[in-house]
């Protein structure tokens, strides 16, 4: 069978294309008489409507806004601090009437492939690695770009927190509730799969820069108290889950002497690093206190936090792109504070 097109439907009724070009895409222009006659015709030849690519090169738009995001799909709707960001940029996509269109790159995943087929009218780049080779492809589609958390790229906005003052934040309520021996379990340095002790080199080397920043927070902070950073234990996990933290937990609480407070820089290691405390019959925060970040997983579970405006964070990233983002400040940033819980109290005596 030939295939059936707008012109086809035309001659059957002896119309002009652009009268039934006007009957999916532009009703209005049409007596509803005419028009249920084109539906009719269109029906009776099985033509389902025009061509929705075809239709979005004409238009010069796809009615969509495009999130790179740096996991899993499944990620993105099970954790709860990517949960508050995609409603807040869902948000002003439906208020808009456009599209939101995901493209996930899940950690190591380096193609570009993905971006550079997209349909899409603008990039939101949400917690690239640095130098990530979609980064370029992004650029190079010269459509509007707005970029959160990381990394930062001089020229398009940038929306974000103060990392290393929210980071230092957290550490200095523990600190000044009289810790000294501090350990921090972290996600999102590398994406080589590693889980384990992390060198200095290996933090100073991360390659998201958020997570440079959140460290070298804590860094200052325990420095400042006089705590040799150098003799901090750091645990470096590869996937952000309560089964990492709770890994974390056994490892960092297995070291003798044993930390008194633990930092963790996501919701969901902290909530992990709980589950080892019960494993091994530690009292939180009597025993230990421990203290999370983003306060998207926190208030059930009396987690002391930092909370940031996740939702807030992805309406305003959507209302940028939708306006172009052209004539936005370079970087906009986000306030943060401390929630402090039931997990933190002053350490043991000894």
């Amino acid at each position: 069978m030939a295939r059936v097109t707008l012109q086809t439907i035309a001659d059957r009724l002896g119309v002009s294309r652009a009268t039934v070009s006007y009957a999916f895409s532009r009703p209005d222009q049409l007596s509803e008489g005419l028009r249920q006659r084109i539906m009719e015709v269109a029906d009776e030849l099985g033509y389902a409507g025009p061509n929705p690519t075809a239709r979005s090169l004409r238009l010069g738009r796809a009615g969509a806004l495009g999130l790179i995001f740096t996991e899993t799909l499944a990620y993105a709707f099970a954790d709860p601090y990517s949960i508050g960001f995609l409603q807040g940029l869902a948000t002003a996509a439906e208020d808009a009437g456009v599209g939101l269109l995901i493209l996930p790159l899940p950690h190591g995943d380096r193609r570009s492939d993905t971006v550079r087929d997209a349909v899409v009218d603008s990039f939101c780049v949400m917690s690239l690695s640095d130098g990530h080779p979609a980064l370029a492809e992004v650029f190079a589609r010269k459509l509007p770009v707005v970029v959160v958390d990381e990394p930062y790229v001089p020229g398009h906005p940038f929306l974000g927190i103060d990392e290393p003052a929210a980071a230092a934040t957290a550490a200095r309520h523990v600190l000044r509730l009289g810790h000294r021996r501090v350990g921090v379990a972290m996600v999102g340095l590398h994406e080589d799969g590693y889980t384990g002790w992390a060198s200095q080199e290996r933090q100073e080397s991360a390659v998201y820069e958020a997570m440079r920043r959140r460290r070298s927070g804590y860094q200052q902070a325990c420095e400042e108290a006089g705590v040799d950073w150098s003799g901090v234990p750091f645990y470096e996990v590869a996937r952000n889950s309560r089964e990492t933290g709770r890994k974390a937990g056994h490892a960092l609480l297995g070291r003798d002497p044993r930390p008194t407070a633990i930092l963790t820089n996501t919701d969901v290691l902290a909530l992990g690093i709980l589950d080892a405390a019960a494993d091994l019959g530690l009292e939180v925060p009597r025993e230990l206190s421990v203290v999370g970040f983003s306060d998207s997983a926190a208030e059930e579970a009396g987690l002391t936090t930092i909370r940031q405006a996740k939702q807030e964070m992805g309406e305003a990233a959507g209302r940028l792109l939708l306006s172009g983002a052209a004539a936005e400040p370079e970087r906009l940033t986000f306030p943060y504070e401390l929630i402090v819980r039931a997990s933190t109290a002053p350490p043991p005596q000894a």
